[in-house]
């Protein structure tokens, strides 16, 4: 989608040259007699830069300049003055003008003009992108509420440490993935292979094969020896992805393979040094798995020496705003598209939007709306139909509080302390059944509960 550029002039002939001459160059062309209107079209079509005379009926171009930079600091505008209008030009400027056009001027200066106002501002986003980056996250994860903050204190202890293992908790499309790259790559082994492998992906026996390796003719197919992953990752990290789907069999000699720190490939005779830091990961709650005896305690308990929990989308909403415009600015490079962002209204509906599937579908919605953008800022239409329905089901009443906050007010504390107490003793302590009447996974759970005390009285 080619840009959009908005030209307010009261002189119509400057209006058709202008629209004439950036519209054969490819941009997208808008115009307006004054500054009424271009403030009007800047709220309607969100152009990527407005060229603008300074004086005009109605409304000046310095009166809209000042309104522009109110609401929209970032948009590009170049002013457009008369002979002798030196001194406006100098105020445009000082009110945050990109520059300025004297008449009469050649149309070429004027393209050139929007080339290189256009350019500054991507070069001005890479940098807000970049800074994002480096102080509002850890490696390539983003976010700045509080869960995120506690988590990337977590992380950095670890840049200092050679743990041998580390849990990730979280549910599907929090980004452990990312979590498990973020230590290694700033870990003490990140000179060193980083390997990753997918418990669910493989049966038992090919598994143990992929793990561990194997010696020629150590069964039907193995016509060669092969070493294992954890041969191959020897001074470096395996992470293991969705570990609470390994098969009872495999989580045995994974287990025999972490306390003795040694191995042997299928069909071998010789025990062979394990040096790589073990990272897993799940979306299961391994201590439910361990009373339901599908995952072996003493294994649970040699993987939990270091627990990370990501926390999920909807308990840090303050995050949405900065992960989207982190997509947004991806895509801009990947697609050619030039996105500035969301409108409030798209953002709250976002915002509201409970993200089953957390930051990965995030992504995905963001993904496709910017595909399919007719514009350059997401409206509310854009937006997938479960999104839209969502937040229009929350102001309906289907999402609103059920409770009436008295006029003495409350103590917060103590009724989120109550209410906890009520799921728990409702459901005999059952920590997954409790989240569930709270509407709240069960890491949020047991956050609350520590917070509180065992016994419901505030720490």
């Amino acid at each position: 989608m080619s840009e959009c550029v908005l030209v307010c002039d009261d002189e119509e002939l400057i209006r058709w040259s202008l629209c004439e001459h950036l519209g054969q160059e490819g941009y997208r062309t808008i115009s307006v007699t004054n500054g009424k209107e271009c403030l009007e079209a800047v709220r309607e079509h969100a152009p990527a830069i407005v060229l603008m005379d300074i004086k005009m009926p109605v409304m000046d171009g310095i009166t809209a300049l000042r309104a522009l930079r109110e609401s929209d600091p970032d948009l590009p505008v170049i002013m457009i003055t008369a002979h002798g209008g030196v001194e406006s030009a100098i105020e445009a400027t000082r009110l945050g003008a990109s520059g300025y056009l004297p008449k009469p001027f050649d149309l070429r200066e004027a393209s050139l003009a929007v080339r290189r106002a256009l350019e500054e501002v991507r070069l001005k986003r890479e940098v807000h992108y970049l800074r994002t980056r480096e102080h509002s996250g850890y490696a390539e994860i983003v976010g700045e509420s509080p869960t995120m903050r506690r988590m990337f204190e977590t992380l950095r202890r670890l840049e200092r440490i050679d743990t041998p293992t580390v849990l990730i908790q979280g549910e599907s499309g929090t980004g452990k993935d990312l979590v498990a790259r973020a230590i290694h790559g700033r870990g003490p082994r990140r000179a060193a292979n980083y390997m990753e492998i997918d418990c669910t992906a493989l049966p038992e026996h090919l598994m143990e094969s992929e793990l561990f390796g194997h010696e020629r003719g150590a069964f039907t197919d193995a016509r060669t020896t092969k070493r294992g992953l954890f041969e191959v990752a020897a001074g470096g990290v395996l992470f293991l992805d969705e570990i609470g789907e390994l098969p009872m069999g495999m989580q045995a000699k994974l287990l025999r393979a972490l306390e003795n720190r040694k191995f042997r490939r299928v069909g071998g005779v010789a025990d062979i040094a394990l040096d790589a830091a073990i990272i897993t990961a799940t979306n299961r709650s391994l201590r439910d798995e361990v009373k339901a005896g599908r995952f072996r305690e003493d294994l649970f308990f040699r993987l939990h020496v270091v627990p990370i929990e990501v926390p999920a989308l909807r308990e840090r909403r303050e995050d949405i705003p900065m992960l989207v415009q982190v997509f947004i600015e991806k895509l801009n490079r990947t697609l050619g598209r030039t996105v500035r962002g969301t409108s409030a209204g798209a953002m709250e509906m976002l915002q509201r939007y409970r993200w089953p599937g957390n930051v990965r579908e995030l992504r995905n919605v963001v993904e496709r709306t910017v595909i399919l953008l007719p514009g350059e800022i997401i409206q509310p239409s854009d937006l997938p139909p479960e999104i839209r329905l969502s937040a229009e089901t929350t102001r309906g009443g289907g999402g609103a509080c059920p409770f009436v906050l008295p006029e003495e007010g409350v103590d917060l504390e103590a009724v989120e302390r109550g209410l906890l107490e009520q799921a728990l003793t409702r459901t005999s302590g059952n920590q997954s059944a409790a989240a569930r009447l709270l509407g709240i996974t069960r890491y949020a759970l047991r956050y609350r509960m520590e917070k509180f005390g065992a016994d419901g009285a505030a720490k």
